[in-house]
Parts: structure tokens; C-alpha cells; sequence
């Protein structure tokens, strides 16, 4: 009775945290972990839509992992695949892979589930999800990547291993219509404590709103490259 009733807490927790989907899908939807669920109403998907005034929705629950082998974890959003409501969308934001390394190899020998998420030839779960949101919601797909943790915090050992999988990811977008790549460490100073949660992990809300604007730039500045004309000769 205690684990069911522990579980209907997880449950309404998630549900409390998570956005419904529009039917038929939206603007902007963001998949993924604690990273862009972190700060309540002033996280990273907040702080977007803030910046661009359009609707954004957020169904990343924290501890999600990209894989979760649990059938029944994955169906209340701890599997970010399983995150995605279906719909036609304008634009899908994803981040995830730390807790998969954290939770399959203790952020140790982690090369099979590295290459699991994706390989060196770009094969793997997170290229073939990407590739499915593509195709069955029309939309531009973005990865978010991690920033580097400030010195310390759990997952100091997965850092070697998600640099990696972030360097084929960025790879495989170059090569794919439709795939960005944006490394939320580009405005993540590491040596700012002050963009830190106490954890050392999580972004301080100072910290989601610098990465939520930089993703937010980021999308509407390659909307307009996609409406600018190429020049004649």
C-alpha cells in the first residue's frame, strides 16, 4: 500500500509540474529533464516564452532519462520520448542524456550507453527520436546541451561521456535538415556560482533565465535565416 500510494504522489507531482498539450499540437514544445524543468514558473521554458510572447509547452519532468527501461516510469514522463504528446508543432526544444549515464553506469565505464543514445555513425535512440519528431510534426527539432557543472556536484563523473554524446549530436544536426544543435554552455559560466542552484547542478534562476533567452534568440534568429532569399547573381 505505501509503494501504490508513493507512486499516486509521483503521479499528481508530475502531473502538478507538466503542461497539457494543445490538441493537435502547438508553437513551441520543450521535451526533457530537470535542467528545463528547474525553477517553477521562472524555468527555461517560461523564460522563452516570455522573451518571444509565444505559447510554449513544457512536458520535461525532472529525473527523466532519454531511455527509461521501466514501462511504467516512462508512461508519467521519467522517459522524455515518451514526453511527446504527438501534434503538429512549429518548434520542438530537447535536452536529456545525464540521467541515463547516471542512472545505467553511475556516470562510470558509460561507452555502451553512450553509444546506445548515439553512436559514432550517428545510429542510436536520440538520432531516430529526432528524426521522428521531424517527420511526424513538421517541426524545426532543437537539442539543447548541457553546461558544464560548476566544479563539483553528482554528476562531475558523466562530464567526459556527455561532451561526447553532445559532439555527435552537434554532428549529426549539421547533416540533418531541420536539426539544430545549441550548447546552453555558450552563456553558462561555470565559474559563476551565482547561475547555480545550491546543488552545483541545476541552473539558479538567474541561470535559467540566461539560457531561456539564449535559446529564445537562438530560435528566431534561424527562423529568419529560413525566410531570408538567397541572393541572385
Amino acid at each position: 500500500m505505501r509503494i501504490i500510494l508513493a507512486s499516486l504522489l509521483i503521479v499528481t507531482g508530475l502531473v502538478a509540474c507538466t503542461d497539457t498539450a494543445p490538441r493537435g499540437g502547438g508553437d513551441i514544445l520543450v521535451l526533457g529533464d530537470s535542467i528545463m524543468a528547474w525553477n517553477g514558473s521562472a524555468a527555461i521554458p517560461d523564460v522563452i516564452a516570455s522573451t518571444t510572447g509565444r505559447s510554449v509547452t513544457s512536458r520535461a519532468v525532472p529525473g527523466a532519462q532519454f531511455d527509461n527501461g521501466s514501462t511504467i516510469a516512462a508512461a508519467v514522463g521519467f522517459d522524455i520520448q515518451q514526453q511527446f504528446p504527438g501534434g503538429r508543432w512549429n518548434w520542438v526544444l530537447v535536452n536529456g542524456g545525464a540521467n541515463d549515464l547516471s542512472a545505467d553506469c553511475g556516470c562510470g565505464a558509460c561507452g555502451q550507453s553512450v553509444n546506445a543514445l548515439i553512436s559514432p555513425d550517428g545510429q542510436g535512440s536520440i538520432p531516430a527520436f529526432l528524426r521522428k519528431l521531424r517527420a511526424e510534426t513538421g517541426a524545426q527539432v532543437m537539442w539543447m546541451g548541457y553546461y558544464a557543472g560548476s566544479n563539483t556536484g553528482s554528476f562531475a563523473g558523466c562530464r567526459d561521456d556527455l561532451v561526447e554524446i553532445e559532439r555527435r549530436i552537434a554532428g549529426f544536426a549539421a547533416r540533418t535538415p531541420g536539426v539544430h544543435f545549441v550548447d546552453s554552455e555558450d552563456v553558462i559560466d561555470r565559474n559563476d556560482r551565482g547561475l547555480f542552484a545550491r546543488d552545483n547542478v541545476h541552473p539558479s534562476k538567474r541561470g535559467s533565465a540566461r539560457i531561456g533567452a539564449y535559446l529564445a534568440q537562438e530560435i528566431t534568429a534561424r527562423e529568419k535565416r529560413s525566410q531570408t532569399p538567397a541572393s541572385s547573381l
